[in-house]
C-alpha cells in the first residue's frame, strides 16, 4: 500500500501561457493497493469511479510502459482539488496514478522518468512540473523532449484563489483563442514574463502588477468568466500585488503581501455583496511537490 499526496498547480500565471506553474498548498491525496483481482475505487465524484478514472487509466498506461501487471487495483482518493477550475486536478490525477503505479511495481522509474511518462500523458508538462517538482517551475516541449528549471520566489506573499461555482473546460478555453497572434503581442508578453520572473526572484512585488498583464490568453478567456473584470479590480483595489487567470480558468489568482491582514475578509464580503457563490482560499507556495509515504 502506498499514499500518494499531489499538490494543486497554477499554470500560464500571466504572460507566461504554457510555460510558467507553481506548486498551492492544496491537495489530492491518494491509497493505492494491489487487491487479489478487480478494480476498486473509492472517494471520486460520481461518474469518475468507472475504469475511464483519470488515476486509474494513468495507473494503466505505466503498467503498460513498465511491463507490469497487478492482480487487481483499489484506489481511495480524498480530493480536495476542484475539477475544471484551473488548479490542475488532471495533473493531479495523471501524477498520482502514475506514482501509485511505479510504487507499486517496485519503483523501477526515476523521478525523471515519473515527469516524462505524466508529460506524455498530459500532453503538455505546465502544470506537471510544478506539481510534481514543487514551487515555481518553467518548462517548455522541444522535439519530443521536456525541459524545465526552478524559479526562486522571494519570501513575502500569498495567493489567494477565488473559485468560481462553475466549470470551465481546457477545450472550451482553447477554442476562444486566436489562432494567430500579431508581433506587436508577442514582444509584449515576452516583455512582461521577463519582468514577471525578476520581480518574483528578487522581491520586487511592486511590480507584479505590470508583470501579470498579459496579451495572448487573458483577454479572451475574461470573457468567458461572469464578473472577471470587476473582481479582478476589486482585487487590485483592495491592495493585491498583482491579478491573474489560473490556468485555463475560470479561477482568479490575486497575489497579496503577508502584511495584508483585510484582503481575505474584503474580498468575501464584495463576492458576497455581488452576489457569487465563490469559494475563496489562502493558498502558501508548496516547495516540495508530489510526496510518497
Amino acid at each position: 500500500m502506498i499514499e500518494v499526496r499531489v499538490p494543486a498547480s497554477s499554470a500560464n500565471i500571466g504572460p507566461g501561457f504554457d510555460a510558467l506553474g507553481l506548486s498551492l498548498g492544496l491537495y489530492n491525496t491518494y491509497i493505492f493497493q494491489e487487491i487479489s483481482r478487480g478494480i476498486e475505487i473509492n472517494g471520486f465524484e460520481e461518474g469518475l469511479k468507472e475504469d475511464d478514472n483519470l488515476v486509474y487509466t494513468s495507473m494503466a498506461k505505466t503498467f503498460e510502459a513498465i511491463d507490469y501487471s497487478p492482480k487487481g487495483i483499489r484506489i481511495d482518493g480524498n480530493m480536495q482539488i476542484p475539477i475544471s477550475r484551473g488548479l490542475g486536478s488532471s495533473a493531479a490525477c495523471i501524477l498520482g496514478g502514475v506514482l501509485g503505479a511505479n510504487y507499486l511495481a517496485g519503483g523501477p522509474l526515476s523521478k525523471e522518468d515519473v515527469f516524462k511518462l505524466a508529460v506524455d500523458i498530459e500532453g503538455h508538462p505546465d502544470n506537471i512540473a510544478p506539481a510534481l517538482f514543487g514551487g515555481l517551475v518553467a518548462s517548455i516541449m522541444e522535439k519530443n523532449q521536456v525541459y524545465y528549471n526552478h524559479i526562486n520566489i522571494s519570501k513575502g506573499i500569498k495567493f489567494i484563489a477565488l473559485i468560481p461555482d462553475f466549470t470551465l473546460s481546457t477545450e472550451q478555453s482553447r477554442e476562444i483563442l486566436p489562432k494567430e497572434i500579431s508581433y506587436k503581442d508577442g514582444v509584449y508578453n515576452v516583455g512582461r514574463v521577463a519582468l514577471l520572473l525578476s520581480a518574483l526572484s528578487n522581491g520586487r512585488f511592486d511590480l507584479l502588477k505590470h508583470g501579470l498583464k498579459d496579451s495572448l490568453h487573458q483577454p479572451y478567456r475574461g470573457k468567458l468568466i461572469q464578473g472577471f473584470d470587476l473582481v479582478s479590480s476589486k482585487c487590485e483595489e483592495l491592495g493585491a500585488l498583482g491579478v491573474y487567470l489560473s490556468g485555463a480558468g475560470p479561477t482568479i489568482m490575486a497575489i497579496v503581501g503577508d502584511d495584508n491582514k483585510n484582503f481575505l475578509k474584503e474580498i468575501k464580503l464584495y463576492l458576497n455583496w455581488l452576489g457569487y457563490h465563490w469559494e475563496v482560499k489562502e493558498l502558501e507556495l508548496d516547495l516540495v511537490g508530489a510526496v510518497c509515504k
